[in-house]
């Protein structure tokens, strides 16, 4: 049964799914041996001297834990799968790389105004704020530090970016579709649960809980491309479709 399922996810989504997979199993079982892949291939701020810039790409294929890989890879497979067989193999894999970067540049930037608000630059290693940081500790509050510290040195990795993107793309193409969800044991239409998942994920952003580590703007930011890109394309049905 699980092998019939497998054979019917299209080719990119399920080529995608593969590639999640494993680089997930290669980040625990390499760790084993000292190899941290999450150090190297999750996305660090641009000034952070651990950026590199494949990381750009590199982070969305990149995840936490099983419970992170399992609900992104869940939606990968409920929605683009849809999705691909909507648009085909080409457009459908150009708008999940696409909404993939517009959720790491959204997320980035709301970095750089937190740390330029703080530090007056958003480059605050290369200024050498950062490398006689004993002035930070005088001038900012602990909370402004813990704030400063997890936009400088916390990594962001995960395809949430790109599954919200997915999410908006198929609320808009097939609005009254009844989703019925893991931890929402009861049908909702399309058009009704992404909005309200979106209001949460601003309210979560905005609001920046000390207990909350999820890249919330980085999902908005997925969610945003696709819109942009969901309503371009619908003024070509003849190629939309």
């Amino acid at each position: 049964m699980l092998q019939q399922l497998f054979r019917n996810i299209p080719d990119v989504t399920k080529n995608l799914l593969i590639i999640n997979v494993l680089m997930f199993l290669a980040t625990f079982l390499l760790e084993a041996n000292d190899i941290y892949l999450r150090r190297e291939f999750a996305m660090f701020y641009f000034d952070n001297p651990l950026f590199e810039p494949f990381q750009v790409v590199t982070h969305f294929f990149m995840h936490g834990g099983f419970g992170h890989i399992f609900f992104n890879m869940f939606a990968l497979v409920m929605f683009g799968s849809q999705l691909e067989k909507a648009w085909g193999p080409k457009r459908f894999l150009l708008f999940y790389f696409i909404t993939a970067l517009g959720a790491a540049a959204l997320h980035t930037g709301v970095n750089m105004l937190i740390v330029n608000d703080l530090v007056g630059t958003v480059s605050p290693f290369h200024d050498g704020i950062i490398v006689d940081d004993h002035l930070l500790w005088q001038e900012l509050s602990k909370g402004q530090m813990d704030k400063l510290a997890a936009a400088l040195y916390s990594p962001v990795l995960g395809a949430s970016g790109a599954v919200y993107g997915l999410l908006l793309a198929f609320a808009l193409l097939w609005p009254n579709t009844e989703l019925m969800l893991i931890f929402l044991p009861i049908p909702i239409k399309a058009k009704y649960f992404v909005p309200v998942l979106m209001i949460g994920e601003l309210y979560l952003g905005v609001n920046d809980f000390e207990w909350d580590n999820i890249a919330h703007f980085a999902h908005l930011g997925g969610a945003l491309i696709g819109f942009i890109l969901v309503m371009i394309w619908k003024r070509d049905r003849t190629k939309f479709y």
